[in-house]
């Protein structure tokens, strides 16, 4: 059996290398690293990728999926003084861009079951200096988009979907399924190498179907111009470079695939672990997809901890995200949000561990892992 890892790009590598190194050399042949035809390129497959019949969804690519936070603030004119509502149990990015603009966090609870913000929470976070709600779809599930969408047109809010852990799944709309980011008014993905659709290096990319939102935010991106030394806006200098836009271009055509080799191990997952005491497998939800960026337990009983070293002293790598809330971070904590506040997001962190999870994990693989996991419970 292959060693196992958290996620496996050298496999990844073997199945996609020979596109990937003709895309790379043409970059080398004709040597513009920047702004490249490649990022045009990719930009355009991404958006027809997003894209509803009949509506056109704007892609803008980015260095990175914490500056596609950041220029979705900066598009929306969000500021020092402002406020963002925010889940309390999630990667720091998504706070971290809103602090870094003077911009204050209103933190939510979570689910305990999907892992996303909870709606009923909203109305309590609220107050007339919030401007956005930024839910994340955490670990690849959908998060309750129908009912945060109602509140935000309530209220008059901005919502800003991060799509990082989420790029391929679909939301179930009357109207028909849409890709997860295109629902709000902008979507914010990463392209960092351990995604869904990853690059070989920083990357990332904002999508929004307001053409003139769209405008701003490549201009924003590009130092405010987008006309050479016509400084519109305040902006910032945020790149995807042509060398990972070409392998970007390479891989996009396979999301769909990969994500159901990663619904299909995420089935054989729950098949053999479901029935443990002790052990809640991911819940799927009703109302979009679950694509699984990671497979992420709930372990009962104080046992999370005990459970990981077992499955490391195995050699099966096992990872916690996240362990500690948000708002209990010591860079975030303040006297409005002590322990206790979040009780959900809280106790997630005392439970949640994630199984290896990519397109290429073997059926051995997945036996040697759920039997180690069946060991420790026997």
């Amino acid at each position: 059996m292959k060693p196992l890892k958290m996620v496996d790009l050298e496999l990844e590598q073997r199945l996609l290398g020979p596109a990937i190194e003709a895309g790379i050399l043409e970059v080398l042949r004709h040597t513009q690293f920047i702004r490249g035809p490649e990022v045009t390129k990719f930009a355009e497959a991404l958006s027809a990728y997003l894209s509803p019949p009949g509506e056109k969804v704007h892609v803008i690519p980015c260095a990175n999926g914490t500056d596609a936070l950041q220029l979705a603030l900066m598009a929306l004119g969000i500021g020092s003084g402002d406020e963002v509502i925010v889940p309390a149990f999630t990667y720091v990015a998504t706070a971290e861009v809103a602090r870094l603009l003077g911009v204050g966090v209103r933190w939510v609870d979570v689910s305990l079951s999907h892992f996303n913000l909870l709606p009923e929470a909203l109305d309590a976070a609220y107050t007339p200096r919030v401007k956005a709600i930024v839910p994340v779809h955490l670990f690849g599930q959908a998060a309750p988009m129908e009912p945060i969408l109602d509140f935000a047109r309530q209220k008059g809010l901005a919502v800003i979907e991060d799509v990082a852990q989420a790029l391929g799944a679909s939301y179930y709309t009357p109207h028909g399924p849409r890709k997860l980011g295109t629902l709000g008014d902008i979507g914010c993905t990463s392209f960092f190498p351990s995604k869904n659709l990853g690059c070989y290096g920083d990357g990332g990319a904002v999508f929004t179907r307001d053409a003139t939102l769209a405008e701003k935010l490549a201009r924003i991106a590009n130092h405010g111009q987008s006309v050479l030394y016509e400084f519109v806006d305040i902006g910032v200098n945020s790149r995807l470079d042509s060398l990972q836009a070409a392998i970007l271009l390479a891989k996009l055509p396979y999301l769909d695939e990969f994500n159901a080799r990663r619904q299909a191990a995420a089935a054989y997952y729950d098949a053999r672990l479901g029935g443990i005491p002790g052990l809640i497998i991911p819940q799927r939800v009703s109302w979009g997809d679950h694509i699984f960026h990671q497979y992420t337990l709930r372990v009962r009983d104080g046992r999370r901890d005990a459970l990981r070293a077992h499955l490391q002293a195995h050699q099966v790598p096992a990872m916690i995200y996240y362990p500690k809330p948000l708002h209990l971070q010591p860079a975030y904590q303040s006297a409005a949000y002590p322990p206790g506040s979040f009780p959900n997001a809280e106790q997630l962190a005392t439970e949640v561990l994630s199984l290896p999870m990519h397109p290429f994990l073997g059926e051995d693989q997945l036996d040697y892992i759920t039997t180690t996991v069946e060991h420790f419970f026997r």
